[in-house]
């Protein structure tokens, strides 16, 4: 199957960041004027990468708390019913809510609820996400939530806890995080960033500042899943993964966000170069 090209939509990416300059940074407005212009089946693969906030949402509405990200596919005011009747959701993360929503009498599909709930919704969602068309998607999920479980195994080891009561879904990378006691938990031959990651939970000190150390792995990650694409879903998908970043440390640090939102325009220019 050939892959949709994107000619004007990737040519336009660079203007959204410069009118974000002028105008304030909008990430929302900017995955909208996306979602216009891609096919069908390139918009099923956008919403799903902005899954994951759906989830981080519905976690926090569950447990009585305000916090309520924009990047979400499902606005604010739709979060109560969708908790109570799932509807938008992809089928595994729907069945997630109606399991955990269930009485004790009545059956449940196959979720696991000794994970707990938002264990058992995230797992959900990254197994949406491995069944998705979308090439960029598969891999971005693979890598997001593998460097998420490493940092949550880091910060367990650190403060003595449990490491499989903090990791999310299966695979030997997980095994591993969940037995081995060596010191890089015997992944450094296999994942390129874990001592980077390692020394973001365990040398610094500043929350923020570590914070920072692990978005840039991931900044970097995105480039390199669409290093060789230039006009297609998975182009647009690696600059949106940036977005999100940009649009969380506008929130964080201000100037950060600004350093960020320059580095996109120039990976952009770069890439007009190269066309």
């Amino acid at each position: 199957m050939f892959e949709k090209n994107y000619y004007c939509l990737v040519a336009g990416l660079r203007e959204y960041a410069l009118d974000s300059d002028t105008k304030g940074f909008d990430a929302r407005e900017i995955i909208a004027e996306i979602l216009e212009e891609v096919s069908s089946g390139d918009a099923e693969a956008v919403r799903l990468l902005y899954g994951y906030y759906d989830c981080e949402n519905i976690i926090a509405l569950r447990a009585g708390r305000s916090a309520y990200n924009p990047l979400g596919n499902i606005p604010a005011e739709e979060l109560e019913q969708e908790l109570a009747s799932p509807k938008a959701l992809p089928k595994a993360m729907a069945q997630v809510l109606k399991d955990y929503a269930a009485t004790e009498s009545e059956e449940t599909e196959g979720v696991d609820l000794s994970l707990g709930f938002e264990r058992a919704l995230l797992t959900a969602y990254y197994e949406e996400c491995a069944r998705s068309k979308s090439r960029f998607v598969r891999q971005w999920a693979e890598f997001d939530r593998t460097l998420r479980n490493v940092t949550a195994a880091a910060v367990a080891r650190s403060m003595d806890r449990r490491v499989d009561s903090v990791t999310v879904g299966k695979g030997d990378v997980v095994a591993q995080l969940q037995r081995s006691s060596a010191a890089d938990f015997g992944l450094r031959g296999e994942l390129t960033y874990v001592d980077a990651v390692l020394a973001a939970v365990n040398d610094e000190q500043n929350m923020i500042e570590k914070e920072h150390k692990i978005d840039l792995i991931r900044w970097e990650h995105a480039g390199e899943l669409a290093s060789s694409d230039y006009f297609n879903i998975n182009a647009i998908l690696s600059y949106l993964v940036k977005i999100n970043i940009v649009a969380r440390w506008s929130q964080l640090d201000p100037k950060r966000g600004r350093a960020m939102l320059d580095r996109i325009m120039a990976e952009l220019d770069s890439k007009e170069l190269i066309k």
